[in-house]
């Protein structure tokens, strides 16, 4: 005799095929997703400047302040010394803040680049004479 089996076999394993054909399609659901997900996650990774990249920034940033502030406070205490010791108040002080003023200028030009250091000027100047 052979075993065909019960008509409620045939039910469970047409229902378990089902269930597996269902799990099957929200797996693949689930892998799209779980895909469409990650790819925007390594998207927005990309488009966000790293730390280091914030840091380079900020030490410029501090630089450029530094050189100007620098600059104009140089010139302003250099003016008020001499005001003091020469008697040409405010004279001193009002021309030596605007050259303090320039030198803190073209001190950040330098540090951005966009002038040349003079160093790099006289060497340019005498490999042209040449």
């Amino acid at each position: 005799m052979s075993d065909t089996g019960s008509p409620g076999d045939e039910e469970t394993i047409k229902r378990m095929a089902e269930d597996e054909a269902a799990l099957s399609a929200r797996l693949r659901a689930l892998s799209q997703k779980l895909d469409k997900a990650s790819e925007e996650a390594k998207a927005a990774e990309r488009a966000q400047p790293s730390n280091e990249v914030n840091a380079q920034g900020m030490r410029l940033a501090f630089r450029i302040v530094g050189e100007f502030v620098s600059g104009v406070l140089v010139g302003a205490g250099l003016g008020w010394l001499f005001d003091r010791w020469l008697g040409t108040s405010p004279w001193g002080m009002i021309v030596l803040l605007l050259l303090g003023f320039v030198a803190g200028v073209l001190n950040v030009l330098r540090a951005v680049g966009k002038v040349a250091p003079p160093e790099a000027r006289q060497v340019s100047s005498r490999t042209k004479k040449k």
